[in-house]
């Protein structure tokens, strides 16, 4: 029923709650579980100012590559194959986009991420993400 899961990522608690549910959804069908995080390019010049925009990016790109290396290291202990990705883009569009592109089945995302308000309102990323996704969504609230 499912070849392969998607896992946005941030990072945060919430989204290694999503891991092991997307693991665990993947293990029954023996699915490829995909991570990605996108660099949120409209806010990266918002976040810091005093930071150079080269300087922010490649922190989130660092937090990034962290962030999809766990989930992967996670399917792979399970027996999965994994892909990791970074993207670059408005959150949403970038994840979509991605699903689209390597025919994800299902998604699999924390209710909020790290950011403050965002953490109180699903009409962030998941929320948005859910609104428009052509494959069915799983959303998972942190433990």
């Amino acid at each position: 029923m499912y070849d392969h899961v998607l896992v946005p990522t941030d990072g945060s608690e919430c989204a290694m709650a999503a891991t092991e549910h997307a693991v665990t959804i993947a293990s029954r069908f023996d699915a490829t579980v995909h991570a990605c995080y996108v660099v949120d390019t409209n806010a990266v010049a918002h976040e810091a100012p005093e930071l150079s925009r080269d300087a922010l990016q490649d922190t989130l790109a660092e937090e990034g590559a962290a962030a999809t290396a766990a989930v992967a290291e996670r399917a792979r202990e399970a027996g999965l194959n994994a892909v990791a990705t970074r993207l670059d883009g408005v959150p949403e569009d970038a994840i979509l986009d991605y699903a689209d592109e390597n025919g994800i089945d299902l998604l699999v995302m924390g209710t909020h991420g790290r950011s403050g308000l965002d953490r109180y309102l699903v009409g962030s990323v998941t929320e948005r993400v859910i609104r428009r996704s052509d494959a069915p969504v799983v959303v998972v609230r942190e433990s």
